[in-house]
């Protein structure tokens, strides 16, 4: 079996499951919040955390193993500007991601609090699901643009 092949479609696998799961899981998350239905938001905000450690963080921790040794069997050198853009874009979105993380799992205790207590949502909800919405558009532009980057390996300007 190819060594490369191998890493390639693991790499793939992974970037889908990576972007695919943190778009839909974002998607049905905005949407939950958008009905202010505490038993709803309860329901989804638990399953966005579980999705979240059962398919984006193995996937986060794969894009960067396979993606090494991608460049180093290809003999891609790590300085291509390529590289060091998308590099550069997946810090930035693991910058976004990381606090995304506790909020999620603190907007998904607040809601299972409210639902266990018939109380509505506290304005502290409201504030952190603005701020986790707010720290998914720049994670999301990142991933687009690796995508891109992965795909096209342009010669950028400083290359």
């Amino acid at each position: 079996m190819n060594l490369y092949l191998t890493l390639k479609a693991l790499h793939i696998l992974s970037s889908v499951i990576l972007v695919g799961t943190g778009f839909g899981t974002a998607f049905y998350f905005f949407f939950a919040n958008r009905t202010r239905s505490v038993p709803v938001i309860a329901a989804v905000s638990r399953l966005v955390v579980r999705a979240d450690w059962w398919f984006t963080t193995p996937a986060v921790v794969a894009q960067p193993l396979t993606g090494w040794g991608l460049m180093h069997l290809a003999g891609w050198p790590w300085r291509a500007p390529w590289i060091m853009a998308a590099v550069a874009l997946y810090l930035l979105a693991g910058l976004c991601w990381l606090p995304v993380v506790g909020l999620q799992m603190r907007l998904a205790r607040r809601a299972a609090h409210a639902q266990n207590t018939g109380k509505p949502l506290p304005p502290a909800y409201w504030r952190d699901a603005r701020r986790w919405e707010l720290l998914g558009y720049p994670a999301f532009a990142a991933m687009l643009a690796i995508y891109f980057l992965m795909v096209l390996k342009p010669s950028l300007a400083w290359g």
